[in-house]
């Protein structure tokens, strides 16, 4: 897939929390190639700020060429963007990285912590589609559920009321202002939920468990990592987690989390 840098013109910008933004920018090359669990790479239009800032995709609406993107400000970079204004523009890169495989025969659990709950909302709709296909198609024997287990820190609970539209959400609140008080999987034990496979971004401790709770339950399960990057198309191995397998590029036990990345098979990787 190739990858595409251009200068994007902002159509709109919304404030979700008192440090979450929603970003969408007008990029219709990138939007017609783009698929769910990839990222761009944005730039500052500060000199001294060489270096990119990657952000995942959280919508992609290929009709009306425009892409959507939810983030937390972290930083000069991302508190630069948070101020750009409709009509604005910024340079970007994408698609970059790879995404997640679609599979919607199986019952699956979209599970997000965080800032990482953004890139699996275009998931949950592909995911929709594909089983509404599947169903003209007259393939709709064992077509799977989606259900969403959402991690918050607080009640403010982004993104949750756009979930509902693709399946049941269920949330945990680390203070236990909404849900269930804990996290992830402590909502997936009291609700008694099951599932096939695991769709997950967030956290590094959260996807640690999960990795953990898919060998247990015998569940395949897929990650998307979220990692600090500098080049963010695989040439400065600023991004590696841990292999199984001897990278080719590398030839030592790394994967590059923006090139072979982000989403990987839990089996895959160590945390």
């Amino acid at each position: 897939m190739a990858k595409i840098k251009m200068t994007a013109v902002i159509t709109k910008q919304d404030r979700l929390t008192e440090d979450i933004y929603d970003m969408r920018i007008k990029a219709p090359q990138i939007a017609g190639e783009a698929v769910p669990g990839q990222f761009l790479s944005l730039y500052s239009k500060d000199g001294s700020k060489m270096l990119p800032r990657p952000i995942s995709l959280c919508g992609i609406d290929r009709e009306k060429g425009e892409l959507r993107l939810v983030y937390r400000i972290a930083g000069a970079g991302t508190k630069e963007f948070s101020c750009l204004k409709e009509g604005d523009t910024i340079d970007v890169l994408g698609p970059l990285g790879n995404g997640f495989p679609l599979k919607p025969e199986k019952r699956a659990f979209l599970i997000g912590g965080g800032i990482g709950i953004p890139p699996l909302l275009e998931l949950a709709k592909a995911l929709q589609a594909e089983q509404e296909s599947g169903r003209e198609s007259g393939a709709d024997s064992g077509r799977g559920m989606v259900r969403s287990v959402l991690g918050y820190r607080d009640s403010q609970m982004f993104l949750k009321e756009e979930f509902e539209a693709y399946g049941p959400v269920y949330a945990a609140t680390e203070d236990g202002s909404a849900g269930t008080k804990g996290n992830v999987l402590d909502a997936i034990r009291e609700q008694g939920l099951k599932a096939d496979i695991i769709y997950a971004c967030g956290p590094t401790p959260m996807l640690r468990a999960l990795k953990a709770y898919a060998a247990e339950q015998g569940m395949e399960c897929w990650l998307s990592l979220e990692e600090k990057m500098a080049c963010g198309v695989g040439a400065c191995l600023a991004c590696v987690c841990q292999s199984k397998d001897i990278d080719r590029h590398s030839q030592v036990h790394n994967k590059r989390i923006c090139k072979d990345g982000p989403v990987f098979l839990a089996d895959e990787i160590e945390l």
